[in-house]
């Protein structure tokens, strides 16, 4: 927690961090500052770090706000502070996303985007399943039927499953599964399952990989489900007019979402009402078993 708060700097974790230009409107739409978005941090920090401790980071940096200039930053800065927790995962230096003082640090940098690896950073085991749900128009009710779908042939395979927003404009599926599978595994699972909804829904979903083949069909990620590959960590905000975040959800919610309304403003206090939702992927009590998939999928 921060120890000593003023216009300029912070004491956290025993770490002195100097803000700079802390009223500078980082999403001026959303009348969201820069001190607006550490208090924001402060708050979902225990949740988002739950989830995001020990992975791979991947930043994306708007020094000027969400309407200039961006880039993605894997590699630690050469003038970060020392006391930063970093690995070397195929010759890129990343930061880990283990504490408040290296969100807080990280985000007066003006890094508004959280993108965390599927494994930890040591250990090159998927921790979860994911299939990311991408439309190819602005229309969420697609998102929201594809969700749908996908938690009904989920819960036939008996598998359990999480979804939250990407903060952009789909939905995003997590399964925690058992420490022993390897990505090619997963993969093949993930394949099988999303080619198995497209079979069945032809009309609006799709594999197709490349977007000019896709016409409005929704997209079914599952290859991003990879080693290195990321997605938003949940409560990550995005770089959106609105300043949207990776918002977790209950299922019965899904049918009457939209990623509008998980805000900066809004997550505090439905955090304070609904708690961690994510915290069964962060923290899970039970990890579901593919085998019997994998075992059918070895069927001659």
């Amino acid at each position: 927690m921060a120890n000593a708060i003023n216009a300029y700097e912070l004491t956290v974790n025993g770490h002195a961090i100097s803000i700079t230009n802390p009223h500078k409107p980082l999403w001026p739409e959303a009348n969201v500052t820069k001190l607006d978005y550490l208090r924001y941090l402060l708050i979902v920090a225990p949740h988002l770090l739950s989830y995001a401790k020990n992975r791979l980071l991947t930043v994306i940096r708007y020094p000027h706000g969400i309407h200039d200039k961006h880039f993605y930053q894997k590699n630690i800065p050469e003038y970060a502070p020392s006391w930063i927790q970093t690995h070397t995962w195929e010759n890129v230096r990343y930061v880990l996303c283990n504490d408040e003082a290296t969100l807080l640090w990280m985000a007066n940098q003006a890094a508004l985007e959280w993108h965390v690896s599927f494994h930890l950073a040591t250990d090159e085991t998927p921790t979860e399943l994911v299939f990311d749900l991408d439309p190819s128009t602005e229309d969420f009710a697609v998102v929201i039927e594809a969700a749908l779908l996908v938690k009904e042939l989920l819960d036939e395979l008996k598998l359990p499953a999480f979804v939250k927003t990407s903060g952009a404009s789909g939905l995003q599926v997590y399964v925690p599964i058992e420490l022993r599978y390897t990505f090619e595994q997963t993969r093949q699972v993930g394949q099988f399952i999303a080619s198995y909804l497209v079979s069945k829904h032809p009309a609006f979903l799709t594999i197709e990989r490349m977007v000019k083949n896709r016409g409005d069909k929704l997209y079914i990620d599952y290859l991003q489900h990879w080693r290195g590959k990321t997605l938003p960590a949940p409560y990550s905000t995005r770089a959106k007019k609105g300043a949207t975040v990776s918002a977790p959800l209950l299922w019965e919610e899904v049918p009457q979402s939209h990623p509008s309304a998980f805000t900066v403003h809004t997550l505090p206090q439905r955090l304070n009402e609904k708690g961690d939702l994510f915290a069964a992927v962060s923290r899970p009590t039970t990890r579901a078993s593919l085998d019997p998939i994998l075992d059918f999928l070895r069927r001659p």
